[in-house]
């Protein structure tokens, strides 16, 4: 059988556009099953309380399996409240790795994080509820920081791999660090943007004067 479907796959197109077509709306179908059950699972956390709410509750609401829900987030029950941070992380990375040509690094992260402020779910009026919610749940918190360690060492890593400095700088783990705690101070301030986007001019003037004392060369993206 496996033989027939590809021998009318290489004679007829529409073959392997049916299966592209197939395997897109499978993949959609599964994105929003994720998604059900995670919104199902910080809505039911705002309201009720973290430690107040079961997984059996989480998958009822979200009309699926309590199998089905530890196959889309096996990590356990913390990581429904956090499963945008995969692609947060890779989208910090890439601010990094893929700026455009003549961006130096500064720029990038400082362009990135001013996004980030004033991005749609951080004006929705939920998103203070749910920052309360992980401040006051130590097991969310707990986990919140792990998951901000491993935010930083990727993007130290970026960065080392970025100016051909090894994994282990020290300059380079400073600046991840200070840099994502520049997003918990600026939400202290009336204007998170203003806050991040000054922060950010003075960790440029540390990085470049460390990292590329003598101009931006050092500093540019690699397709320069």
């Amino acid at each position: 059988m496996a033989d027939t479907t590809d021998r009318t796959a290489a004679t007829d197109p529409t073959a392997a556009g049916d299966r592209t077509g197939t395997a897109g709306r499978r993949e959609r179908k599964k994105a929003a099953t994720r998604r059900a059950i995670a919104d199902t699972a910080v809505r039911l956390f705002l309201e009720r309380g973290y430690e107040q709410v079961g997984v059996r509750e989480i998958a009822e609401g979200a009309d699926v399996s309590v199998s089905t829900l530890f196959n889309y987030f096996p990590e356990g029950k913390e990581a429904l409240v956090f499963d945008e941070d995969a692609r947060n992380e890779a989208a910090l990375v890439g601010a990094v790795t893929d700026r455009p040509s003549g961006r130096t690094i500064p720029q990038a992260l400082r362009a990135h994080l001013a996004a980030f402020v004033d991005s749609a779910h951080t004006r929705d009026p939920r998103f203070a509820d749910f920052e309360r919610l992980v401040n006051d749940t130590p097991a969310l918190r707990e986990h919140s920081r792990t998951m901000w360690l491993r935010h930083e060492h990727a993007l130290a890593r970026a960065l080392a791999d970025q100016t051909g400095r090894p994994h282990d700088d020290v300059i380079c783990a400073a600046y991840a660090r200070f840099t994502l705690e520049s997003l918990a101070f600026a939400r202290t301030c009336p204007d998170p943007a203003a806050a991040v986007d000054q922060v950010c001019l003075l960790l440029d003037q540390g990085w470049t004067a460390t990292v590329a004392p003598d101009g931006p060369a050092a500093d540019q993206s690699p397709s320069e």
